[in-house]
Parts: structure tokens; C-alpha cells; sequence
């Protein structure tokens, strides 16, 4: 019912920037949150960044400082900018969001995204 996307992924080297885009689409009528998660290879996914409806964001303590989500509630998208890279951020990145639907009833499923890998050289 509800397809992510992820783009923006690629190869820099430490101290670089990249912005990673989100775009949903399909049957839904709202999106509560929106995450962004990462997972290197033989680790576990981690929460890197979290933006309300409203606007409110959260970051993971590794990334703060470093990194922003941004969302645009008129396109269904959510973005993270990505400054300061080092090595240990490669991983891939997944997209998540809370989409709301209200037929039979209201209510919200978490959705995933793909992925899309980031490698950052030292």
C-alpha cells in the first residue's frame, strides 16, 4: 500500500557531505513520523535521526551536530543532510515512516524503505 524510496547514496571521503532523499508513495492520507536508520554490515540497525509531524526532530548521539532531517509534508519526502562524513558513518541508510490510513478505521503502519549505501572513504 505505501512504497518508500531512498536516493542520494554514494562515495565520499571524510569531512564531505551528501543529502539522502526519501519520497512515499501510494494509499495513505497522512505520515505521523519519519526516521532515518542505518545498518553497516555484521551490525544492527540503528536509529539515526527521527522528525514529527509537527516538526520536532531527534537525533542519534553519534550524529548530532553533524547531521539534520528535514521533511516536506506537501511532497511526502524526508531528507537527511549529511555533513562532517567519517568512515564510520558508511552504512546503509533506510528510510521509515508512520502512515496513517482511516478506512475501516484510523490507524498507523510503519513502512520501510530499501536503502540506499553510503561509503565514506578515510
Amino acid at each position: 500500500q505505501v512504497q518508500l524510496v531512498e536516493s542520494g547514496g554514494g562515495l565520499v571521503q571524510a569531512g564531505e557531505s551528501l543529502r539522502l532523499s526519501c519520497q512515499a508513495s501510494g494509499s495513505f492520507f497522512s505520515i505521523n513520523d519519519m526516521n532515518w536508520y542505518r545498518q553497516a554490515p555484521g551490525k544492527q540497525r540503528d536509529l539515526v535521526a527521527t522528525i514529527t509531524r509537527g516538526g520536532s526532530t531527534d537525533y542519534g548521539d553519534s550524529v548530532k551536530g553533524r547531521f539534520t532531517i528535514s521533511r516536506d509534508n506537501g511532497k511526502n519526502m524526508v531528507f537527511l543532510q549529511m555533513n562532517s562524513l567519517e568512515p564510520e558513518d558508511t552504512a546503509v541508510y533506510y528510510c521509515r515512516v508512520a502512515a496513517v490510513t482511516i478506512s475501516p478505521s484510523l490507524k498507523a503502519t510503519l513502512y520501510w524503505g530499501q536503502g540506499t549505501q553510503v561509503n565514506v572513504s578515510s
